[in-house]
Parts: C-alpha cells; structure tokens; sequence
C-alpha cells in the first residue's frame, strides 16, 4: 500500500518536506483556486505535478475534482460542467495521475460544530454536537420544517445551548458550520443555504442520487478509457442533517452507486472514519464488499459518545473503528489484484489528526495538522507492516 499526505498546495502551512520526512511518499492534493465546474488548465495540473516532485514525492490521487451544485441538481449549466469534468479528468491522465476521488454531499458537504474540542490529554480534535447543531438548525438558519427533525427532549436543550452562547459563540458557530471543504476559502451564507435546502427538499431524495448516477453514467466510461479510478467519498457524517438528503452513508447506499455503471472505473474511496460514525455500518464486511472497487482509502477512527448522535475524532487506534482488521483485508486485495496483473499499491492516507505538541500553537488546515497526523500515519504504518509480516 502507498502512504499519502494531503497538502492543499503552496498555501497549506505544512509544507511537502514535512510530509515526506513524515514517512508518505504520495501526495493528494487537488487545484482548489478552481470553482466546480470549470475544467483545470494544463499548466495549473503540470505546475502543481512538477512542485510535488520536486520534492522528492509523486502526486498519487487528486482529492477532489468537486462534482457542482449544477450537476448535482441538474440545473443551470449542468452539462457544460459535465463536460469540464470529463476535460479535467483527461488533462490529469495524461500527466499521469490515475486516481480521482469526489463527493456527492449536498451544499455543505462535511459538518462539525466544534473545531478545537479538548481531550483529556490536552490533545485538540473537531467534534459534531447534536445539541450545537439543532441550535444552529432552529434558532441561527430558522430552517423551514426544522422541528419536526428534532426530538422534543433536543429542542429544548437547543434552546437552552443558544440562550447560553455569547454572540461570539454564535458567530463561530455560524462559521464552522457554514464553512466550505478543507483547502476552499468560500463560506457560504445563511440565506443560500436556505435556498438550496429548499430545493433538495423538492427534489428529493431518489431525485438527488438519480442526478448523481447520471453523473456517473456520463464520467465512468472517459474515466475507464484513460485508466483513471474514480472513487467516492462517503457522507459526512453518514445522516442527513438541515434536511439535506444523503446516498452515499451505508452499504445499500454504495452497491446503488456502484450499480449505476459497469465500468470498474467507478469505485470508493472508503473512508473509515465517516462511515464508522453510523454504528449499524458493520465497516469490515462493507470493505471486504467493496473491496475490487476501492481505490483509495481514508484510514482514521472516529468515536460516539454517550449520546451516539454525538462523535469526535480519536486517535486512529482508539476509535470505534477497527482499523488493523480494515488493514488485514486491504492487504488481501492488494495481494488478489497483484496475482491478477494489477501492480498499482491501493493509496491510503491517515485522515484527520488530533492537534497536539507543537501543532497548538502552530496555523493549519482544520483536521491537518502536521504533527498530528505524522503521528497517525506512523501508527498506521507500522500496523500495516505488522499486517503484512503476519498474513
């Protein structure tokens, strides 16, 4: 397996040299100055290419190529997007990066409502409250319908959180929430996101992943043909909340995406951390399903607490997540795939990474900090060298 680290390019505070002396020898990363839906110039994807290795790395997998509103609604301009995507991914193959990972979470994507939550250790990680969220959900956006999603029991306690919350409270609430993917620098605004759950809720559920499949049916075959894998990541966390709905959460979830298209090109990125939010998700058989059709992974361990609503990132062997029996089978495959002619290593990165040491006091990319997750990708390689050793 090939150890990666995500870098958000020249901007990001921890620099290429601290990955590779960190022990990754790929790097992911993706060209976030351009907007979903306009395809990526030929001298941004070769400069980006010829900084990583000059570094002594190679750019393993673009995380993300970010499929837009407008192809996830089917709206606007959504098949010149489409086709931009298709000229992105062409424009990557021939620099020679066979990997793409994306996701089809609505509007916010991933969700938190706590970016400096304490552990007992003096460690820092990110955390969603249920509580903190159905505050935001009822009294800062004033979602229509929101009520009838919270219970009795959480309404209350929401309104006790708010009245409780000093402005600035509320406001770095707002922020977290409303903030875009790691890497972007757009916050969105109450009001649009209004908008835009109103119009997820008239499209539905079954609507929305048909728009996705569509997608899919229309990428898969140019991804196919250039060799590229396409992977998706799952929802974040695996449920919907503000009403928006989710379709890539559970095992039900994938085999309907996966359906979508023959092509092997359209494939996972099996994100242990996301998925093991939700505790029904049974994470070693969902991988060993998938496993012909993932293509990259993200190894980290998330943990609920007392109300399973409620979860932070652990430590990457202190989580819910069982990520040394998720290594034993992801070995296997590497093995199956090498016996059948595939040479290529399966990409992994140690996704997220708790703030410790000198990372308190130091600027980084929320849930990325640079001794964090050294620390995390040591554990998970020298896990997987054990796995190896031993099967």
């Amino acid at each position: 397996m090939l150890a990666t680290w995500r870098w958000f390019g020249p901007q990001d505070p921890v620099s290429l040299s601290e990955a590779r002396q960190a022990g990754a020898r790929g790097i992911v990363s993706a060209l976030h100055e351009f907007a979903p839906g306009v395809a990526w110039p030929v001298e941004a994807i070769e400069e980006r290419r010829r900084g990583i290795e000059a570094a002594g790395l190679e750019w393993s997998v673009v995380e993300s190529v970010n499929v837009s509103e407008a192809i996830k609604r089917r709206a606007g301009d959504w098949r010149a997007h489409i086709e931009a995507y298709t000229t992105t991914l062409r424009r990557l193959a021939r620099a020679g990066i066979g990997v793409v990972c994306y996701n089809a979470m609505p509007v916010l994507d991933w969700l938190r409502t706590d970016l400096g939550w304490v552990l007992e250790d003096g460690s820092v990680t990110m955390r969603l409250d249920e509580t903190a969220m159905a505050a935001f959900d009822l009294f800062v956006l004033r979602r229509e319908g929101a009520e009838a999603d919270w219970s009795e029991e959480t309404r209350t306690a929401a309104e006790q959180r708010l009245q409780a919350m000093t402005d600035g409270d509320r406001e770095r609430l707002m922020g977290i929430v409303l903030a875009g993917l790691p890497g972007s620098k757009g916050v969105y605004t109450l009001e649009y996101v209004r908008e835009s759950i109103a119009v997820y809720r008239e499209l539905g559920r079954d609507g929305f992943r048909e728009n996705v499949r569509e997608f899919l049916r229309a990428v898969a075959p140019v991804a196919e043909e250039l060799g590229v894998r396409l992977c998706i990541h799952p929802d974040d966390p695996p449920r919907s909340l503000l009403g928006l709905p989710r379709i890539c959460s559970t095992a039900e979830d994938l085999r309907a995406l996966m359906a979508a298209t023959p092509e092997s090109a359209n494939g996972v990125t099996f994100c242990s951390g996301s998925l093991g939010v939700r505790a029904e998700n049974d994470l070693p058989a969902m991988l060993s399903e998938f496993a012909e059709r993932v293509w990259f992974v993200h190894l980290r361990a998330t943990r609920r607490e007392e109300n399973p609503r409620n979860f932070h990132e652990a430590p990457h062997l202190e989580g819910d997540v069982d990520i040394v029996e998720l290594l034993r089978i992801l070995v296997g495959e590497e093995r199956r795939r090498r016996a059948a002619g595939d040479e290529r290593p399966i990409p992994f990165r140690a996704d997220h990474g708790l703030k410790i040491l000198t990372d308190l006091d130091r600027e980084c990319v929320p849930g990325y900090p640079a001794v964090g997750r050294l620390k995390g990708l040591a554990e998970l390689r020298g896990a997987l060298a054990a796995v190896e050793r031993m099967t």
